[in-house]
């Protein structure tokens, strides 16, 4: 099982790629395989000119063409998504995200950008196919505070609800079993007595 982070910020050092960090770790310890795209580091001119034919671009496509489940980071600017992840997703075949379960984040400066999760991205991964768009998670600044040394960090109540939704992915998403959870018992292997 492989999952696609995607860091959808104009940004190197930001809160969603802080954000997606966090999930990466809670992945990790769960041994999951992950991958990593960082739409900044793709070619400018290749994204706006929609040259998908460039090496950079070609590979994130292979990137999200091999991921079982895929990641979604990004900022909210005015009410929606960040631009250079539009620029990205308008680059997706129309099938871009068939048969993959897809967790999207997002961070915003207040509350009230909350429902560009709903209103704005989920609209255009279910347009690419998206098997299964589990319940995002959105931040805000004050969630997502710098520490002395100047990084972003994850407050207990945002940790707590990206702990669900990697468990909502792993399980729903994935179908792997819970933590703790039995392993899956093949019926031919099922032996029993009377």
């Amino acid at each position: 099982m492989s999952v696609l982070l995607i860091a959808g910020s104009p940004s190197e050092h930001s809160r969603s790629a802080a954000l997606l960090d966090a999930v990466a770790q809670r992945l990790g310890l769960r041994q999951a395989l992950i991958d990593r795209l960082r739409i900044r580091d793709l070619s400018p001119q290749a994204l706006l000119l929609a040259d998908t034919t460039h090496k950079t671009v070609q590979h994130a496509l292979a990137q999200i063409a091999s991921a079982r489940a895929v990641v979604v980071a990004t900022p909210v600017y005015k009410a929606a998504y960040s631009g250079v992840l539009k620029v990205f997703l308008d680059l997706l075949p129309q099938n871009g995200l068939q048969g993959k379960a897809v967790l999207p984040l997002a961070t915003g400066g207040s509350p009230h950008h909350m429902l560009a999760l709903d209103y704005a991205l989920r609209p255009v991964l279910q347009s690419l196919g998206a098997r299964h768009i589990l319940p995002g998670v959105y931040a805000s600044d004050a969630q997502l505070p710098k520490d002395d040394a100047g990084e972003y960090h994850t407050t207990p109540d945002i940790e707590q609800r990206l702990d669900d939704a990697v468990q909502h992915l792993l399980h729903d998403g994935l179908r792997m079993p819970p933590s703790g959870a039995f392993a899956p018992v093949p019926f031919a292997q099922v032996r029993c007595s009377v």
